[in-house]
């Protein structure tokens, strides 16, 4: 049964009350939606892997492990949240020595989070981060997507309180637009570059910080020394999750023209392996990114693949060679289950080939030879890098995920999941100590060559151990010496008797 849904400017507001009110700010009230969102994801596994075939006719399996990576990272944000939250005591001057210093991790307010239709369960992940921020969040499922979004929003609410996580659905552009001309305080979107800027541009209305996920050409570098038939499954597991319409997928691969005759073939084998004789992924989620698809196609050397079913915009997984910088498929991002080869005559080649375009998301190196790998990591600029596999960096709990230049900008997962939606606010609380007026004393008028010069030396930053350290040592000698006196005392009875 679909709910009668409040407009954007209402729902916004009643999230603002609920913020203003404390109701999320709690560290108990955090943990205890955390530990909600994760019911949510287990008790209703199955009602979210239908809603999502219906959506995308994904495989069961392939969004039963979009849960289970959402899942773990609930189990890592609960696991560390209450260290997290608690304020830091960076290090003292001189003059600080009697004060305390602080930086606190505030909540930043009501958070805006857009999911993408490709991957609906991994867009929840950035929610989970705002929540343990101590944030409320308007959740914007991506209207690509409608089974799964009404899904959400008529069971979500079940676990989490729907005045401080609403749940907004969109059903056109415009309403999308009417939600992004409210007030928020950050915005997290995950998509295309082409509507990241629309949000970008959104977001300067108010000066509102955002997080941008978007993607790229993401390239796999393969050398010689690589185990082939590894790579080549590995790969192609990548290109064809989703059909390839995941912002990480492998994009391109450079190799030299011996690799590329080696790879093709294994390439082959794996495909046969995965889905036998008649390999099939999911299909394009509409007729309109199909039929972009099949224009990048047309006219590449198709080695692999390459049958298309416009009834149900399905794509064959697909490799091409003797691909060109020119051609129309290396002018995009492909978003698809084809993969061109450019050829290249060593790995200094291919780290220029990289550079000479926008920066990527993702960034793939398959190699053996630890000097090819850290050249081609020191030397390139990309969101992230796995090596020797694909996409699994985006697995690893404690690593951030983000993008750089056009693949986006900011960061999420683990810690960075809770330090994006929260403020450093810096804390310095001073006393009325006489000793501390008295240094204080030299900053007042009247003014002095000699006042300035100490308070100078005074404030003057000194590298060394923190302020911390001298306390732990203060401590042991205190330790020592009453351990020493207490051991005379026993010794000076010891002589009395």
């Amino acid at each position: 049964m679909k709910m009668e849904q409040k407009s954007a400017a209402e729902v916004v507001a009643t999230a603002r009350d609920a913020f203003n009110k404390g109701f999320t700010k709690n560290v108990t009230h955090r943990m205890k939606y955390l530990k909600s969102f994760k019911k949510f994801l287990d008790e209703n596994e199955d009602s979210i892997v239908q809603a999502i075939h219906e959506d995308l006719r994904k495989h069961r399996e392939e969004v039963r492990f979009e849960i289970s990576i959402a899942v773990n990272h609930l189990k890592y944000l609960m696991a560390n949240l209450k260290e997290w939250v608690e304020p830091k005591r960076p290090p003292k001057r001189w003059t600080d020595l009697l004060d305390g210093v602080y930086i606190y991790n505030d909540p930043l307010g009501v958070v805006l989070v857009m999911g993408a239709w490709n991957m609906p369960v991994l867009t929840l992940i950035p929610v989970t981060g705002a929540i343990a921020a101590g944030n409320c969040v308007v959740i914007k499922p991506s209207h690509n997507c409608p089974a799964f979004a009404n899904m959400l929003a008529n069971v979500l609410p079940r676990y989490l309180d729907s005045m401080c996580y609403p749940v907004f659905l969109t059903g056109d552009i415009h309403q999308t637009t009417i939600l992004l001309e409210q007030r928020f305080d950050y915005i997290y979107y995950t998509g295309s570059s082409s509507v990241g800027k629309i949000v970008h541009l959104a977001a300067n209305k108010y000066l509102t910080p955002t997080t941008l996920e978007m993607g790229g050409k993401n390239p796999v570098y393969i050398d010689s020394s690589a185990d082939l038939e590894l790579t080549a499954t590995r790969v192609m597991w990548g290109k064809c999750l989703n059909s390839g319409q995941a912002c990480i997928a492998p994009d391109y691969v450079l190799c030299t023209k011996s690799v590329e005759k080696e790879f093709v073939m294994h390439a082959r084998n794996a495909l046969r392996k995965f889905y036998g004789d008649d390999p099939r992924c999911c299909p394009i989620v509409n007729n309109q990114h199909f039929k972009r698809l099949q224009r990048l196609m047309s006219g590449l050397n198709i080695v692999i693949g390459g049958r298309t079913n416009s009834l149900e915009n399905y794509i064959e997984p697909t490799v091409a060679t003797e691909v060109s910088p020119d051609d129309p498929i290396m002018q995009e991002e492909i978003f698809g289950p084809i993969l061109p080869i450019v050829t290249v005559t060593c790995f200094k080649n291919a780290v220029k080939f990289i550079n000479q375009r926008e920066k990527p998301l993702a960034l793939y190196i398959f190699t053996k030879d630890s000097s090819v790998k850290n050249y081609i990591i020191e030397h390139t600029s990309s969101g992230g890098v796995t090596v020797n596999d694909t996409l699994m960096h985006f697995m690893v709990e404690s690593l951030p995920f983000g993008g750089v230049g056009l693949s986006g900008m900011g960061c999420y997962k683990g810690k960075s999941s809770f330090f994006t939606f929260v403020h450093k606010k810096s804390v310095l609380v001073k006393n009325f100590n006489g000793i501390i007026e008295r240094i204080n004393r030299l900053r007042y008028p009247p003014y002095s060559s000699q006042k300035s010069d100490v308070m100078g030396f005074l404030l003057k930053y000194r590298r060394g151990p923190s302020w911390i350290w001298l306390f732990y040592v203060g401590i042991f000698l205190a330790g020592f010496v009453v351990g020493f006196l207490v051991f005379n005392f026993f010794k000076l009875l010891d002589d009395m008797k």
